[in-house]
């Protein structure tokens, strides 16, 4: 029996990429040669490049939410990073979603496809990070051809061996039973024993599949490798455009950064003083989304005001001083920040009382001002939260366990202190506020005694306020250390430290459905603080 190994090009050459050409209906499902699947992977989706009379068909693998890996050259030879240059459905389960973009692989037959929206009722593949030894069994699935049938309508699989690998490559031979790699299984899942993804279908000599040469006996393959890409994969998600929570959570005097993508999946965390600049200890700190960027605002553990932003790529800026040019502020306790449009607006607690500052989409900060000398005293502050609504800047803050509101008009105006409880219903003594707007309507959230017990209440768009509720139906029996809120694509986001040293994370939605889960972060070790969520773009 011929092995077709990837170390020559002589006969890795001579392999057809297998892509289905000039599809009879773009409407129908494409389908492999092997047994008919029973939704064990029900994660394999089909693909149709280019317009309905002439499209190409693949297959894809759904390894995220909302993202498919597939073959590169289901795309021609022509293939840019972006969106795509023809129109791409993607069918997954029996939905049909639109492709928005693509990135391509450099060194190897894979593509990266992002999807409209986030696929619902199908689990992801599971990504492997080993390379099959030689002579390890795998099994690969597609939407292409069979020996009998042009359009099978339904997944199949089938089993194979490997029988070589290069840094990029695996070459697969089939164990019998008729096994074929045929056109349209092209970015097709190909899974190891523990059925994780390890490779993608690319190529094949496809004997016995209907439409080729009835000589051709050959059934070798070869499937690009993907157990080596989870760093590239996660790269490329969190750096593509679409709504995204970045988080920042400090450990000790340790701040590290993670990013909740839109299928609700967390990045690692880093220590983002590895990533911008070491500044010693950090105490606590805040993050605000501007634009695709996220802006990181740390109290040093020298007392000094830090910021550093983190770019849609993944670079770090390094840290800068604030106060050598927004003002020194003394005994400096919390810091909050948020975007309107693309200025960053920063608002600090120190010596007990509440300074804002902000910083012009050109970098240019102004000095700090105290908030009592235009919205009047309130006592001694010991938190703040502000938040984006409508173009203004509202503000609560904590002063004798009680919480107070104010806001700055697009044109700078400041409005007097209010007492929340008169307006929302009396809480006990309160130790945590965070405040997210959404849609018109500020959403504030407070931890009461001693953070046993939360609340949660709205100031409407006309001003007026829904009164809190409690949160124990949704958050659990938790106890919080830190809380948190922002705006992430219409929806209210909301996380929580617990004094447990867990983290839980929750999403209002539009139809007032809270959906609660706990977090983990990975690379995070330690004792957990404050914690700050922001959306980004």
């Amino acid at each position: 029996m011929l092995r077709i190994t990837p170390r020559s090009p002589r006969i890795a050459a001579g392999l057809t990429a297998v892509v289905a050409t000039g599809l009879l209906s773009s409407g129908s499902a494409l389908a492999a040669i092997g047994t008919p699947d029973t939704g064990t992977h029900a994660y394999t989706a089909r693909i149709t490049v280019g317009d309905e009379a002439t499209a190409r068909g693949c297959s894809a693998t759904l390894i995220a939410g909302d993202w498919l890996l597939s073959a590169k050259s289901c795309f021609g030879a022509d293939v840019a990073a972006g969106a795509p240059k023809l129109p791409v459905k993607a069918i997954v389960g029996d939905k049909t979603y639109a492709v928005t973009e693509l990135a391509p692989r450099t060194e190897r037959d894979v593509v990266l496809l992002h999807l409209d929206k986030v696929v619902v009722g199908v689990t992801p593949a599971r990504l492997g990070s080993t390379v099959p030894p030689t002579e390890a069994a795998v099994t690969a699935a597609g939407h292409g051809r069979t020996k009998t049938e042009w359009v099978p309508g339904k997944i199949h699989t089938a089993s194979f061996k490997t029988t070589a690998q290069d840094a990029t490559t695996l070459a697969l031979e089939s164990t019998g039973q008729g096994s074929t790699i045929c056109q349209g299984d092209a970015g097709g899942p190909v899974l190891n024993a523990a059925g994780e993804l390890v490779a993608l279908n690319s190529r094949s000599w496809q004997g016995g599949c209907l439409g080729t040469d009835p000589a051709e006996t050959r059934t070798g393959a070869i499937a690009a490798r993907t157990d080596d890409l989870a760093a590239w994969i996660m790269q490329t998600r969190t750096a593509a455009h679409g709504w995204k929570t970045g988080a920042v959570v400090t450990s000790g005097s340790t701040l590290f950064q993670g990013i909740r993508l839109a299928d609700g999946t967390w990045t690692d965390f880093a220590d983002v003083r590895t990533k911008a600049s070491d500044i010693g200890g950090i105490r606590t700190a805040a993050a605000a989304g501007v634009g695709s960027d996220t802006h990181v605002l740390a109290i040093a553990t020298n007392g000094t005001l830090q910021h550093t932003v983190r770019k849609a790529d993944g670079t770090w800026v390094p840290f800068g001083n604030v106060g050598d040019v927004a003002g020194h502020l003394g005994s400096l306790t919390q810091i909050t920040a948020v975007s309107i449009g693309n200025d960053l607006h920063v608002v600090a607690v120190a010596n007990g009382k509440v300074f804002h500052t902000l910083r012009t989409a050109g970098g240019h900060w102004t000095p700090f001002g105290d908030l009592s000398t235009v919205a009047g005293p309130i006592g001694t502050v010991t938190h703040a939260a502000i938040a984006s609504v409508d173009g203004a800047l509202q503000v609560v803050t904590v002063s004798g366990g009680k919480a107070h509101h104010s806001l700055r008009t697009p044109s700078g105006h400041w409005s007097r202190w209010g007492d929340v409880a008169q307006a929302a219903g009396p809480t006990g003594p309160i130790t945590g506020i965070a405040i997210a707007g959404v849609d018109g309507d500020a959403h504030v959230i407070v931890a009461t005694d001693n953070g046993t017990r939360q609340h949660h209440a709205i100031r409407k768009a006309n001003a007026s306020w829904e009164r809190f509720g409690e949160l124990t139906g949704y958050l659990g029996n938790v106890t919080s250390k830190s809380v948190s809120a922002t705006h992430v694509n219409g929806e209210l986001q909301l996380i929580a430290v617990t004094a447990d040293n867990k983290v839980v994370h929750t999403v209002r939605h539009a139809d007032r459905t809270w959906n609660t889960t706990p977090v983990t972060l990975p690379g995070v070790t330690g004792t957990l603080g404050a914690v700050s969520i922001t959306g980004t773009l």
